[in-house]
């Protein structure tokens, strides 16, 4: 007993030291410190999921932060991988989709994307209690994927980046502003004709 249990703390050992860690046990440091997290749906699980494993990694969550990474639709679909008849098993499988995006001072949008899982299981038609069950546990598994997928892209952003994504839209805004103002001067200096001269021509 004593040489097994040696000999998985040895093993562990040299896991951890390669880097190795049970998903969902390691700890994620992200550059950004400071992030508004905000989704379509307030109050769901997976946007209530997000902000508790940010707060967890030190991340300060709060209205009015620099930058706002926004959920903007969560979308989740269906279909059969194999057809059985009454009382027969079935492979069906789960996809959701994540759509976000990442704003930064003026609400200006820096960058937009999406996540994609997807999971299979097994509906039995002599068990509906059990495969409605098996379902739902498929759909938190598929939610907790998300998170962690969302946290790694998270990671993958640097306050550098978020910079240089923010110096873009804002000379994409005001390119867009001097081309709207430019367009409005030039309108207003067109002499406009009144219905009545339209008439005399």
């Amino acid at each position: 007993m004593i040489k097994r249990n040696l000999l998985v703390m040895g093993l562990a050992v040299l896991l951890s030291a390669c880097g190795f860690q049970l998903r969902g046990t390691g700890t994620t440091d992200l550059a950004i410190r400071e992030l508004d997290l905000s989704a379509r749906n307030a109050y769901g699980e997976t946007v209530t999921q997000l902000r508790q494993i940010l707060q967890g990694s030190g991340v300060k969550v709060y209205a009015g932060a620099p930058y706002k990474l926004t959920l903007t639709n969560e979308q989740e679909s269906q279909r059969s991988l194999s057809y059985a008849g009454a009382g027969r098993s079935a492979e069906y499988e789960l996809t959701t989709v994540l759509f976000y995006e990442i704003q930064g001072h003026d609400n200006l949008p820096l960058l937009s994307d999406s996540l994609q899982v997807q999971k299979v299981f097994l509906h039995d038609g002599n068990n509906l209690v059990g495969s409605d069950q098996e379902a739902a546990q498929v759909r938190q598994e598929l939610r907790r994927d998300l998170v962690q997928r969302m946290m790694l892209r998270l990671q993958q952003l640097s306050p550098a980046q978020l910079d240089q994504l923010q110096q873009t839209a804002d000379a994409r805004a005001k390119a867009e502003a001097d081309a709207l103002r430019a367009a409005q001067e030039a309108e207003a200096q067109t002499p406009r004709q009144s219905p009545l001269q339209l008439q005399n021509q």
